[in-house]
């Protein structure tokens, strides 16, 4: 069977009967929320599908009830080439059911206390939306609110807020803004897409869905429109950050290194598989001292750092914000307690492996953090605990840390499961990784190792996915890739033992 014929019966498959294992049928595919058990107000939102190689269709959905949005909600189904289910990941398994749809706390209310939870923040300008929030606990009646504003660091905040529409009382927040030939700052001499416009070059790259790269000149999107990069030569940017195109140079090829990364290795095209590429803004805001993905509005966006004479653009930058677009576009994972710092551990871990794939000389691989950007490094792989800051092994109450910090869970378990505890050289860099039990891991690779994460992350993990969940979603992708007697499984086991992940 094709790729095409299983992906265009994915519908017919997800409505198998979990219980029963029965092929799937036209019939059941007309209600595949009824087929699954669901509640009759329930309906599924289809929100892509992942095909493996040997035909197994991972089928991801969101969920409504009475037509509401079911916030931590969303569901996975897995089924195999022949149409048999094998399994269903959830976000919750709470049954999705409210007394009522009608809030007694009327919008505008929900609106106003969402916006005083961030000082200096505005609610964006339409009403909040009517929801069901399901994220924790039992799911009750809620609104959401998006609020704008800054973040601590000066970086953009586009905070939802999740608010009881019985009481009033917020439930949840959480962020949807994470943190031709040219001369870059930080790459060297780089291929930049261009297109021929007029008597003028533009810097556009139509190889990898028409990635764009556009000066803000200083200022945010809400405030001006931008225009493109454009040359009377195909020739771009001159090393130094003091020329407005070297930092373009610089986003343009990290883009592209990060497309043709997920293309070659992982099959996908574009941050949402869909073949666009995103746009990316240079010199934003004054002084900036950041880079970010705008989940919600779908762009990246570069600041200068102090007095703007440093732009944020180096490739493990660019790679590391853009994986948070294809988090976003998969397991949606929120950005708060330990889904939170999964979704940063796996931006971290992409990063690398970007660095990696792309063997650019002038910026070595390797397993750490902003080293360019940074008088030392901002984050280390091996040991995460090196930065001051970040947790090495999982305990309790970890969720509490900011995302950045609980990532190290994520990032050490990565570590381990590709190159192995103890102490080694790589690319000239020098690792020790420490296992909370004290045991051995040997490493299995970091082909094998990226390939059994993107599994997870795409086919396996939700939007209320924990450390916990984690690892079964990695052991499950090993399994499907290499069986559970596999060195590969064993030592994902082993990985998540050594970082006290049980």
């Amino acid at each position: 069977m094709s790729r095409s014929a299983r992906t265009a019966g994915a519908a017919a498959v997800v409505a198998t009967l979990l219980t029963t294992g029965v092929a799937a049928t036209p019939a059941h595919a007309e209600d595949p929320a009824k087929a699954l058990r669901l509640g009759a107000k329930e309906k599924l939102i289809p929100r892509g599908t992942v095909t493996d190689a040997d035909g197994t269709v991972h089928t991801r959905y969101a969920r409504t009830y009475e037509g509401l949005p079911v916030l931590g909600g969303d569901l996975v189904v897995h089924a195999s080439g022949n149409g048999r289910v094998e399994d269903v990941t959830k976000a919750t398994e709470e049954t999705i059911k409210v007394p009522t749809t009608t809030a007694k706390v009327p919008a505008p209310a929900a609106r106003r206390s969402a916006a005083a939870t961030a000082p200096g923040s505005s609610a964006v300008g339409q009403e909040p939306r009517k929801v069901i929030w399901a994220g924790r606990g039992k799911p009750v009646l809620a609104y959401e609110t998006v609020v704008t504003g800054r973040q601590k660091d000066g970086t953009p905040s586009r905070l939802h807020v999740i608010t009881d529409a019985t009481s009033g009382k917020r439930l949840f927040a959480y962020e949807a803004v994470h943190s031709g030939t040219g001369t870059s700052q930080w790459s060297g001499k780089v291929k930049v897409g261009s297109v021929k416009s007029g008597k003028n070059y533009v810097m556009k790259d139509t190889a990898r869905g028409g990635s764009q790269v556009f000066n803000a000149r200083h200022k945010k999107i809400d405030e001006a429109k931008f225009p493109a990069f454009g040359n009377p030569t195909d020739t771009w940017g001159n090393g130094k950050a003091s020329m407005p195109q070297t930092a373009a140079v610089d986003a343009q090829y990290g883009a592209a290194a990060t497309w043709d990364y997920f293309k070659a290795v992982h099959g996908r095209k574009g941050i949402r598989n869909d073949g666009k590429g995103a746009p990316s803004y240079v010199h934003y805001d004054d002084g900036m001292d950041n880079a970010f993905w705008d989940n919600d509005r779908f762009f990246m966006a570069y600041g200068d750092g102090p007095g703007n004479k440093r732009p944020f653009t180096s490739l493990d930058v660019a790679a590391h914000e853009m994986s948070h677009g294809v988090t976003g576009a998969t397991a949606g994972l929120y950005y708060f307690g330990e889904s939170g710092g999964l979704d940063e551990a796996t931006s971290d871990i992409f990063a690398a492996m970007v660095e990696f794939h792309t063997k650019n000389a002038k910026d070595p691989a390797d397993y750490l953090f902003m080293e360019k950007l940074e008088k030392k490094p901002e984050r280390y792989m091996d040991r995460p605990s090196k930065d001051g800051h970040s947790a090495d092994y999982w305990f309790k109450g970890v969720d509490a840390l900011d995302p950045h910090l609980s990532s190290g869970i994520g990032n050490h378990f990565y570590f381990l499961l590709a190159e192995g505890s103890g102490a080694k050289t790589i690319n000239g860099v020098r690792y020790d990784s420490p296992t909370k039990d004290g045991k051995k891991v040997t490493g299995i690779g970091r082909d094998a190792a990226e390939k059994i994460w993107y599994k997870a992350v795409t086919a396996y993990m939700t939007s209320t996915t924990d450390y916990k969940g984690a690892r079964a979603a990695t052991l499950k992708a090993a399994r499907d890739m290499y069986g559970t007697k596999s060195k590969q499984y064993k030592t994902v086991q082993a990985a998540w033992d050594g970082v006290n992940v049980k």
